[in-house]
């Protein structure tokens, strides 16, 4: 019989999964190092326009040090300081850490057929350092960082050649890993594609951005991608779990117009919904034949096989990870609305909210709005693999960080967690995004600081390079210490 009474405590599982949260392109640096080849992380310059220049009809991928500035090629220099690094995150009490594999380090150009050695090492020793602390290792298969030979030269993801050279890469990693690494995750954010295509499937203007066949296409390789890897993965070994990751928002109308509620409920299956329908439930919603007409999809020139959707049937994912920062509102019916700023994507001002620096709306209660919509629709395990404000962080003359600010907003969104395990929710575990200041994926900025650990850069690319633990520091590390009952 179900111990309901049991369900309903407000108590994080004993092996919750405490950690944090960082991808390769933005931390590593070593961009040309130990044969690593270019990725299209590596050719987005620094500052507050970097998507809006991604996304002109100027941009074509090419890398120019004498015009621009590209934070990601030196990042927080994690590639020489892996072990600084991690001993900090031991010190914090993490019980996983979540962070990337660079594709291009592994194949730098994406299309060899042998891998390059040198980027493995690299990854054994960041493996066994991990392990060496007890902290269990969460990797992102792809994380924003497609090689840029595969954007130039094959036109990005809505290249179906892309399935292969992804499945061959997946496939040497989850090989090697496979005894030390149980946890993985196929893409990054796989939904963001629907505003900022250039990170996750290599589209630009110039090769078909402004198209969304090419997204779709784009998106369904990459589906039949993941499941190829979840198939893989399984057979190296049945006790990995393989997920997705989608970046979620939670969508309010603005108020209770019919015609809000309905541009709001479209929103949410769009946006939030059909990426994780194809990964979670092995097949398209419902809804695909709507969605393909509002964005004028032609479904003909789409190349979809009889075997792709089996194997997309068989090969579902085993848990959802997503990134939560904030909600959105939607309004279709007022012209003079206040817009707000956002995660890739935007919406109205909430009356109800706070912003953050970057104009973000704080929205704890969201959070638990979203695993319970998340749950409810997939009952699958779920993963908050990202989740953190951003906000610039003063250094005192004694050389510390006084962020009460993110304690703040971390210490609310951890209660609203709470809530929903009480509601039912099956939750593994939690990874606040940018563990330790690193490259901001939208702006390139150091300056929009994540982070538990202070790093001594600013957005000019000047500084000691040094680590400091901030106040939220020792704060996570009392709510890792009991479990979340320190918060």
């Amino acid at each position: 019989m179900v111990d309901f009474k049991a369900i309903s405590s407000e108590a994080f599982p004993t092996n919750f999964l405490w950690g944090g949260a960082t991808a390769a392109n933005q931390l590593e640096g070593a961009w040309r190092k130990d044969g690593k080849g270019p990725s299209i992380a590596d050719a987005l310059p620094g500052g507050k326009q970097r998507l809006t220049f991604a996304s002109s009809k100027d941009f074509n991928g090419q890398i120019d040090e004498k015009r621009y500035q590209y934070p990601n090629h030196r990042g927080i220099e994690h590639y020489q300081r892996f072990k600084e690094d991690i001993k900090l995150f031991a010190e914090m009490g993490f019980k996983c850490y979540r962070f990337s594999i660079a594709w291009s380090r592994i194949f730098p150009q994406g299309d060899e057929i042998e891998p390059n050695e040198a980027g493995l090492k690299f990854y054994d020793q960041l493996i066994d350092e991990c392990l060496k602390y007890q902290i269990e290792p969460v990797i992102t298969i792809s994380h924003y960082e497609l090689p840029l030979n595969l954007v130039k030269n094959y036109g990005g993801w809505k290249n179906r050649q892309l399935i292969t050279f992804y499945e061959r890469f997946a496939k040497v990693v989850l090989q090697r890993y496979k005894q030390k690494v149980r946890y993985w995750m196929t893409f990054n954010e796989i939904n963001s594609a629907f505003h900022f295509p250039i990170m996750s499937q290599g589209l630009m203007p110039s090769n078909g951005s402004n198209d969304y066949t090419n997204i779709f296409q784009a998106w369904h390789n990459q589906f039949v991608a993941s499941a190829l890897a979840v198939k893989f993965g399984h057979q190296v070994n049945s006790n990995l779990q393989i997920g997705c990751m989608i970046l979620y928002a939670t969508i309010y109308a603005v108020d209770a117009n019919p015609k809000n509620q309905w541009a709001n409920l479209k929103q949410i299956q769009d946006f939030n919904f059909f990426c994780t329908d194809v990964q979670v439930r092995g097949e398209y919603p419902a809804s695909t034949a709507r969605i393909f007409h509002d964005y004028q999809v032609d479904s003909q020139r789409l190349k979809i096989t009889e075997q792709d959707l089996q194997l997309l049937k068989k090969y579902p994912v085993d848990y959802i990870g997503f990134s939560y920062y904030m909600s959105s509102v939607t309004d279709v019916t007022h012209q003079d609305t206040v817009k707000s700023a956002g995660n890739l994507i935007g919406g109205v001002s909430n009356q109800f909210l706070q912003t953050s620096d970057w104009g973000w709306q704080i929205d704890p209660t969201g959070l638990r709005i979203a695993l319970n919509e998340l749950y409810g629709r997939y009952q699958k395990p779920l993963f908050i693999v990202e989740n953190g404000l951003g906000a610039f962080d003063k250094l005192t003359t004694d050389h510390k960080i006084h962020d009460d600010y993110r304690i703040d907003y971390l210490k609310k969104h951890i209660h609203a967690m709470a809530k929903a395990v009480a509601d039912g929710v099956n939750l593994m575990g939690y990874t606040p995004w940018g563990c330790i200041d690193l490259v901001s994926a939208s702006t390139g900025q150091m300056s929009k600081r994540y982070g538990f650990i202070y790093v001594d850069l600013d957005d000019n690319g000047k500084g000691s390079l040094q680590r400091i633990p901030k106040d939220s520091f020792y704060w996570y590390q009392k709510v890792i210490e009991s479990n979340g009952k320190g918060v």
